[in-house]
């Protein structure tokens, strides 16, 4: 099995970056080495019945010890660029002062990843908030968006010098619905207002931190990573097409509508007031500021049935559909549909595809890990972003999730991601048949380069 473009597709040009991506917390481990903090994702792990079997990342793959043999398997890998997250409680004390082990950590590592000629692109913050500012009110706390501030000034002028792209937030709908409205994430809260607050002060911190990281490092380019799903209504009903549009408001416009337009879903005034957060003069202007690129996390679709009381609710495809390991569909088509109904909507900055993969249940046959659901996944969804680019979205480049198989929160070491299978007793790592074939996929257009730079 393999995966393979149009011959004349513009992904296969030399200007179309291939990656795979990471994040701290899901790989790093050594949670307690070298002064760093307690995070929210420590504590929530740590609180009984709420990651499958009491998983905890304080080894997870090892990768603040074994970074250097993972850039080995990043090169490996023949990807053009990088994405990994800082540990905002690695590199910062309580008082807000520098951990400078922490950050060595991320200078060898960064300057290794320049060194062996990949592009690196950095998220600052992938849900790892330090623990003593969650117990000051956490992301419900203005004061939080403003101590980013200072935590982004901070790394922006210790790692600047090696990075390429930075995103302030990775999933401000996670972080901040997940985490603080339905509590399945850390830090585990449960009110509707609590994510919808927490969600803006999220948001206000991304456009805090943007003038800071331009004049830290004018060389870099700076934007923000949402995931969005594509949403469908159960039936042709009138309260189930309400249903679907209150889901795609809630999960999508509420976050992408502020960044573009400097204001929420107006809808929400009239239908649910109760999303809507607390907003202070000049907040609105601050977020809108623009964005180099707007990163894209899609995995699935979703459809959705009309309920009273909270207006939706998630409903099975009645069509029959593949699925993953961790039973989300597998729709290329939706992918497709949602960046070309964003780019109808918006004028929007490039995109790069930052996320994008699936959990498999891979199966190890002699040594070798088949995981040729994985394989077809990335076929389809590879081409569907070609499709999109046909169809006139600016798309610049394409990150699979993940390099390896890491801590997938909630659900533990349960499920993989990866392209590459990861043993967790033993640390080794085994290139998937998915990462031979995406391997395979820009093996090929480097080969094309070279064959029609020698005919020119």
């Amino acid at each position: 099995m393999s995966i393979k473009l149009p011959s004349n597709s513009e992904m296969l040009s030399p200007d179309f970056t291939f990656g795979v991506a990471t994040a701290a917390f899901q790989i790093e481990g050594a949670n307690t080495a070298d002064n760093r903090l307690p995070c929210i994702w420590d504590t929530f792990c740590a609180t009984p019945n709420k990651v499958k079997n009491a998983d905890n990342g304080a080894i997870a793959c090892d990768h603040y010890h074994l970074w250097e043999q993972d850039v080995e398997l990043i090169k490996n890998l023949g990807v053009d660029a990088y994405r990994l997250s800082i540990a905002w409680p690695r590199v910062m004390d309580e008082k807000g002062e520098p951990n400078q082990a922490g950050l060595n950590f991320y200078q060898n590592l960064l300057k290794k990843l320049k060194a062996e000629g990949l592009k690196v692109f950095v998220t600052l913050y992938h849900w790892d908030l330090p623990q003593h500012l969650e117990d000051k009110g956490g992301w419900l706390n203005r004061e939080t968006a403003y101590l980013f501030k200072a935590y982004t000034d901070l790394v922006t002028k210790e790692l600047g010098e090696w990075v390429d792209s930075w995103a302030t937030f990775n999933e401000p709908f996670c972080a901040a619905i997940l985490g603080y409205e339905l509590g399945i994430h850390a830090p585990g809260l449960a009110k509707p207002k609590y994510g919808r607050q927490a969600a803006h002060h999220i948001l206000l911190a991304h456009g805090l931190a943007l003038p800071v990281i331009r004049a830290n490092t004018p060389q870099a380019k700076v934007g923000i990573v949402l995931n969005m799903n594509q949403s469908y209504a159960a039936s042709e009903k009138t309260e189930d097409q309400f249903a679907c549009l209150i889901r795609e408001t809630l999960d999508n416009q509420f976050f992408i509508e502020p960044l573009m337009k400097g204001q929420y879903p107006q809808i929400l005034k009239d239908v649910a007031p109760q999303y809507l957060p607390t907003i202070l003069p000049g907040d609105m202007a601050i977020i809108s500021q623009p964005l180099d690129f707007l990163g894209m996390n899609y995995y699935t679709c979703n459809h959705n049935a009309y309920e009273p009381q909270n207006l939706f609710k998630d409903v099975k495809n009645t069509s029959p559909v593949e699925y993953t390991d961790i039973g989300w569909e597998i729709a290329p088509h939706a992918f497709e549909e949602l960046l070309v109904n964003l780019h109808k909507q918006y004028e929007l900055p490039p995109i790069y595809i930052t996320e994008n993969g699936a959990a498999c249940a891979d199966e190890i046959t002699n040594g070798e890990i088949d995981d040729n659901q994985r394989v077809r996944y990335l076929n389809s969804h590879i081409n569907a972003v070609n499709n999109a680019i046909e169809a006139g979205v600016d798309i610049r480049g394409y990150f699979a999730w993940s390099l390896m198989d890491n801590f997938e929160w909630a659900e533990g070491y349960s499920k993989r991601f990866g392209l590459t299978y990861v043993d967790y007793t033993t640390q080794e790592r085994s290139i998937k048949r998915s990462g031979y074939a995406y391997r395979e996929l820009l093996n090929s257009r480097k080969n094309q380069f070279r064959t029609q730079k020698a005919s020119s």
